[in-house]
Parts: C-alpha cells; structure tokens; sequence
C-alpha cells in the first residue's frame, strides 16, 4: 500500500571523489573517480521511500542556476515530485564536496551555501492536508517550529518525523513537538553522551509522548517508545564497506516506510537496519527494496 510523504529540507549538489585514503594537509592526491549527484538528507531518504511504492514530494528552496537541473532531473527519475519547491532568482544551489575514502568507506564533507532555506509563509501555501506524513530536517528552528505546530494544530491525523543530525541553536524548540525523532550518533555524542540508552532516557525528558530512535552507527539502532519500552537491533554490516553517503537517511526511510505499514518497532528497528546495511555495501541509492 501506497501513502503521500512530504519531506521538507534542503537539497544539495553533492560532488563526491572517490580516494585511496583520505589526505594529509597540504598533500595532493588524485581521486580514483568522480560522481556528481543530487544530495540533501531528506531528498536521500524520500529516493528512497519512492523505491517502496510511496507518493513522494519534496519542498525546500531551489535557486535559478546551472546545477539545479541535475537536481531536477534526478528528483524526476526517482519519482519525487518538486512542484511545492520554492524557486528563487537569486542564490546558488547548495553544494557539498565529499571525499570517500575507499579504504574504509568513510566521507567527509565540506559543505557550501548562500541560499535561504524555506520559510513559514511559504510552507503555509502547501496543501498539506494530503499527506500521510511529513519528515523535517532539524535546521532553520525558528521555520521549522512554527511549520511543525501548524501541522498539529490543523492536521491532526499527519504523522510528523523530525531527523536530529546535529546541534543547532534553540534545537529544543522542537522537542516534544512530532510522532518520531531520529536522532544520530553524533547529535548524542555533540550532547555529551557515550551511553545511547543514557542519551535516549535524557531525551525522553524533553519529548515524554514522542517515540525516539538513535542509529549507533556498527552497533545497530535502539529506541524508546512513546510507553516508555526500550528496543534495540543489532547492526547488518555488508562484507566490504563502499559508501556510507547517506546511509543514515536510508535508516530513516526504511524506518518511515516500516511504520506506515504498521509493522512493529522492533521489525521497523531491523528492517530499518538491513536496509542501511545494503546501502553500506553499494555505491549510491538503487535498489535497496531487494533486501
């Protein structure tokens, strides 16, 4: 069964190099390859959710320059549709240059932008009331509250997700607002937590009614429900790591996609699992329905 999923974040132009190892400073080094691709977290994970049959749309801001057609094109052969984006004339398309190291399948990135990302106002013009569910990045706090509050005050059947990847000033605007939050390793460890049980108990002080989940990178996934039940999953690592690039946003879209066909937590949490595993093990996105 099929369902209608928003996501709301910002899309990237991601230039990705591939290298033997990752390089000292100052040294030079040439890439074995090079990929240019369409990025953003949460356009990742609705390419992703598209592969399990759901009506996907995305909005954010597009700017009017060369590299937003890749963009546009790739969103079109994912089948995520684009019409609620906000198209300015001005700004440059957000631009993330990743180094893979290809003897640990490890990234890292330096990240460009000088383009404003979707407000309020506009998100007010979408006509939400179709959806299913909505899946926010946690970035602009001071949009992305007062977005979150309108859908439960106006759309009280939406499901709401909310990704927490890293800190942000007045994060805990958000807390205690949405369904879910996905939460990242390096959210809890920029916190001040080594324990995820620990972080995930602290966490449920700010949001009591909310279900929370942390993927802990090669130690699986864990979460603690709305009912206060703890759960865990063990890690499904592939024989040769390859690409770790959006992994985490593959976990949220299997997680999201698991819970819409009112699978259990604890199937959601293993599926969810296994599919950032495969995504582990293979270059880019495709595919990862086979499982």
């Amino acid at each position: 069964m099929s369902f209608r999923v928003l996501g709301v974040g910002v899309v990237t132009l991601d230039i990705v190099n591939h290298v033997d190892h990752y390089p000292n400073e100052d040294e030079e080094l040439r890439a074995d390859s090079q990929q240019i691709r369409r990025g953003g977290n949460t356009a990742n994970t609705l390419s992703v959710l598209s592969q399990f049959e759901h009506n996907c749309y995305w909005t954010g801001t597009l700017a009017k320059d060369a590299n937003t057609q890749l963009i546009l094109d790739d969103f079109s052969q994912n089948k995520v549709d684009f019409s609620f984006s906000n198209k300015l004339n001005f700004g440059k398309q957000p631009t993330s240059y990743i180094t893979l190291n290809k003897s640990t399948g490890s990234r890292t990135i330096v990240h460009y932008r000088d383009l404003p990302e979707l407000d309020f106002e506009y998100f007010k013009t979408i006509p939400l009331k179709q959806f299913d569910w909505i899946h926010f990045e946690a970035r602009t706090i001071e949009e992305t509250t007062p977005m979150v509050q309108f859908i439960k005050s106006h759309f009280k059947k939406i499901r709401i997700s909310i990704e927490v990847e890293k800190t942000r000033d007045n994060i805990e605007k958000l807390f205690d607002l949405a369904d879910l939050y996905l939460f990242s390793k390096a959210y809890a460890n920029q916190t001040g937590f080594k324990s995820v049980k620990e972080f995930l108990i602290e966490q449920k002080r700010h949001s009591p009614k909310s279900d929370l989940i942390c993927s802990w990178g090669n130690q699986g996934a864990y979460a603690l429900l709305s009912n206060n039940k703890f759960l865990s999953s063990s890690a499904f690592p592939p024989s040769k790591v390859l690409d770790t690039i959006g992994a985490g946003d593959t976990f949220n879209a299997a997680i999201i996609h698991s819970r819409l066909s009112n699978n259990s937590w604890q199937d959601s949490l293993t599926f969810a699992c296994k599919v950032a595993g495969k995504k582990c093990g293979q270059l880019g996105f495709k595919n990862l329905r086979a499982i």
